[in-house]
């Protein structure tokens, strides 16, 4: 049985293509050991009470695929943090915290999101903290959908802006904070998304071997995952 793991599909109802290539790869793994959704799954997501017909499609596919007996697991990203337990009750998935450790084929593998590697950015560290609060998220879920939806609409432009004038490596995951968190979850083998910069990287670290895979940023013509089964954990691309 095989497990496949994605992220940063940033679906919206403005790129049909992509959610109509998401929903086909959601059709061919029925069946399949367990689908690993690791964050920015929607380009945002104001909370659980937000509906309409791309949305109900969206949630319709994953509980097909769940209901054809595939696990579906799901872990908030940073633009889809507000995703809660209506969602997850209504397709079939289960929430994963960020970070998880799994194990695949007898080895533990540590998943996450990938954007608390990024400690470099301090501003948009600060912001994570301020978004991932639970009060906060309370707060916020009780205010009318409409200004929930205001709001996301002035974040989105801000952060367009500000990653304008971020250089790359600052917009980067910082190696040190990699090798804290592989080495606190006692792993050798790390899976994440977020930085669209999708790769597959070897190398020594106090007489161990590492690995991070990074899963790449989906679009309209085609996506990114990550097959993991008996002959090993790949990373592919895929087109539509």
């Amino acid at each position: 049985m095989t497990s496949y793991f994605i992220s940063d599909l940033h679906l919206e109802p403005e790129h049909p293509a992509m959610t109509e290539g998401f929903l086909a790869l959601l059709q061919r793994l029925h069946g399949e050991e367990a689908l690993y959704i690791l964050g920015d799954f929607f380009e945002v997501w104001m909370g659980d009470d937000f509906e309409n017909d791309f949305v109900r499609t969206v949630k319709d596919g994953l509980k097909a695929l769940s209901d054809s007996g595939t696990q579906v697991f799901l872990m908030p990203g940073n633009r889809d943090f507000l995703l809660g337990d209506l969602f997850c009750q209504q397709t079939g998935a289960q929430m994963l915290e960020d970070p998880t450790t799994v194990t695949l084929n007898g080895e533990a593998v540590l998943l996450m999101h990938g954007d608390s590697l990024c400690t470099q950015d301090v501003e948009y560290m600060k912001i994570r903290q301020m978004f991932r609060n639970p009060a906060w998220q309370q707060e916020f879920l009780a205010k009318p959908l409409e200004e929930r939806i205001a709001f996301a609409r002035y974040v989105r432009a801000e952060s367009q802006s500000d990653q304008k004038m971020k250089s790359n490596d600052i917009m980067d995951v910082t190696p040190e904070e990699v090798v804290r968190c592989m080495t606190g979850a006692g792993v050798r083998t790390l899976i994440h998304g977020h930085t669209h910069r999708p790769d597959d990287h070897h190398w020594q670290e106090n007489d161990q071997s590492l690995r991070r895979i990074v899963l790449g940023d989906w679009s309209d013509t085609g996506g990114w995952l990550i097959r993991a089964d008996e002959q090993g954990i790949r990373l592919e691309s895929f087109d539509f």
